[in-house]
């Protein structure tokens, strides 16, 4: 192991994290992980580490399509997060976090994917011309902002970890979510399935992944310790079943 780390803390060697990873029987969605340093750390994940930060990068594969199926090519919308496995982590304050922002424009919420730590603000400005509404009926987050005009802007605070689908009581086809992390080291992947987390300190993490309309059991499969180092490092291919469930929409969560 690299000599940064200190006698009597973090002593895995690489090679015994790999096999252990090997052993999990990974399946489908494939993320390589590959360090490359950069600047200088603005924090550690524990006294042990460095003081370098790393680009984690990923690469999300799409399940083979069925044979009555057309092969999927978006590979967008894959959240991918990593949670520091050492009890030691200090992380930003969330008064440090900055305010996060969903636009309300041409009938649409933009973003309609929304990434934030935990703690984060976001903001709901109006850029409409005519009346809208903010709501979540969530489990981890329930709020309502009432109507409000163009130019007007009302914000939430998001405490908790999870998932909040958002809507507009007036326009049924508007739909946002917001995923809440546990973490300030996430990533988004692109149509082309690549992500990249950044200012990623060395050290072991969990890793989650969650994509709307996966299936739970599958999103439970990509959990594992990985590890973030000097050197490039890869996981085999996980697979994400996906669900054959509807987009959600605001008719379906008042129904």
């Amino acid at each position: 192991m690299a000599s940064c780390f200190q006698d009597g803390e973090f002593t895995m060697e690489l090679d015994i994290l790999m096999a252990n990873i090997a052993k999990a029987g990974l399946a489908g969605l494939a993320l390589v992980l590959l360090g490359a340093p950069i600047r200088q750390a603005k924090g550690k994940t524990n006294a042990s580490l460095c003081g370098s930060v790393l680009e984690v990068t990923g690469q999300v594969k799409l399940p083979h399509a069925e044979a009555a199926d057309e092969a999927l090519e978006d590979a967008s919308g894959v959240v991918a997060w990593l949670v520091p496995a050492q009890t030691g982590h200090k992380d930003r304050p969330a008064a440090e976090f900055p305010h996060y922002r969903i636009v309300q424009r041409d009938k649409t919420f933009r973003p309609r994917l929304l990434v934030i730590p935990a703690g984060s603000t976001v903001d709901f400005p109006n850029n409409d011309r005519w009346l809208h509404n903010v709501f979540s009926i969530s489990r981890v987050s329930q709020f309502d902002l009432g109507l409000y005009e163009a130019g007007v802007l009302r914000s939430v605070r998001f405490n908790r970890a999870g998932v909040s689908y958002l809507f507009c009581s007036i326009h049924p086809e508007m739909m946002a979510v917001v995923v809440t992390v546990d973490s300030t080291y996430f990533g988004v992947s692109d149509k082309a399935g690549r992500i990249a987390i950044e200012n990623v300190p060395p050290g072991q993490y969990f890793l989650h992944v969650w994509r709307e309309n996966a299936t739970p059991q599958g999103l439970r499969a990509t959990r594992r310790l990985v590890f973030v180092g000097a050197d490039h490092h890869s996981l085999p291919a996980i697979y994400i079943p996906l669900s054959n469930a509807k987009p959600t929409n605001a008719k379906n969560w008042m129904q």
